[in-house]
């Protein structure tokens, strides 16, 4: 016969509130000092270190003042400065959207319709010769960037306007488009702000020919 098991009943330690809160409260200053404090700080400091015109937002200086951002598009009514594409937002940063209309929207037919006819006017082409992308508005309404004919229809128009070459006009708009990112991602796309505050650099004996 096998021997009675004898089992040795052990008391559990009490548990009193104190021992409940000590590692709640601890956890919790360590998530809100840890994670909401210190590692914010680390990332905004090593944002602002190996990217300081990225992470104070890409502003773009003109003779001491800002001019604007490189990543926000703004529109120009002088006929001296290349026009950037339609925006549903009215440039507007904080309400940027898309228009939402799909392809069949009567609205939006007659929208492109309309704006091909006024740029085709604005730059003296043909409607067919517009470019898609100075009709059509981005998902964001504040593209920064027009593709590189977006920019060249613009040339003669801005060129009359300043009375400059339109070779002057053009080597500026091939010096600022931008190639594929990383060279794979994307198209080429010339910056509007950029490109219109290099406009106003030149020397004013050149925009004076």
């Amino acid at each position: 016969m096998q021997s009675p098991v004898s089992y040795k009943i052990v008391a559990s330690p009490q548990i009193t509130r104190a021992g409940l809160l000590r590692p709640s409260i601890g956890l919790a200053l360590v998530s809100l000092l840890g994670f909401g404090l210190l590692y914010s700080l680390v990332g905004t400091g090593l944002g602002r270190g190996l990217f300081p015109a990225q992470a104070t937002g890409s502003i773009l200086d003109a003779q001491g003042h800002v001019a604007g951002s490189s990543l926000v598009a703004q529109p120009f009514a002088d006929p001296r400065y290349f026009q950037p594409r339609p925006s549903a937002a009215g440039y507007d940063p904080m309400a940027a959207a898309g228009s939402n209309q799909s392809r069949g929207n009567p609205d939006l037919r007659k929208r492109i319709d309309e704006t091909r006819a006024a740029v085709a006017v604005r730059d003296g082409i043909a409607p067919a010769d517009v470019p898609a992308d100075l009709i059509t508005q981005s998902g964001g309404g504040l593209d920064p960037h027009v593709s590189p004919r977006g920019a060249d229809v613009q040339i003669a128009r801005v060129a009359q306007a300043r009375g400059l070459p339109p070779a002057t006009v053009a080597e500026l708009v091939k010096r600022h488009t931008e190639g594929p990112q990383l060279g794979l991602l994307g198209e080429p796309r010339v910056n509007v702000l950029r490109l219109n505050l290099a406009l106003d650099a030149l020397p004013a004996a050149t925009q004076a020919q």
